[in-house]
């Protein structure tokens, strides 16, 4: 019986670390996957000597032109929690931002939790 105990204690702490580390590598992700973006509308800037506007959003990214021969992006981006990433120009300290909801879907969320927003201000931070 104090086998079965044991086992079941440390099966809860496996389980335990097993999540937070879920949690953070798909912050990590989100967080890469953002940079990514931002190359792209970097490199939309290029191109067309502006960012998208809300209208044109991401999707912009994902077409091509006269003088984009190649899509910036292959398909709209979505989070790790299978969500598109949203996107508003101009952001919060720049031009433009994109950002995640993080796992709730909705706006805030306690900081370094799953539900926390993750965004391109982030990544100014290092």
């Amino acid at each position: 019986m104090v086998v079965i105990v044991i086992i079941g204690l440390l099966a809860g702490l496996v389980g335990i670390n097993v999540r937070g580390q879920l949690i953070r590598a798909k912050r990590e992700a989100a967080r890469a996957e953002i940079a990514t973006i931002q190359e792209a509308l970097e490199a939309y800037y290029t191109v067309f000597d502006r960012y998208p506007d809300n209208e044109e959003g991401l999707a912009a990214l994902t077409t091509t032109s006269e003088r984009l021969v190649e899509p910036l992006l292959d398909g709209e981006p979505v989070d790790p929690w299978k969500r598109p990433y949203l996107y508003n120009a101009p952001g919060r300290s720049g031009p433009y931002e994109v950002f995640s909801l993080g796992a709730d879907g909705r706006e805030g969320g306690e900081p370094g939790t799953a539900d926390a927003d993750i965004g391109s201000w982030d990544l100014k931070d290092g």
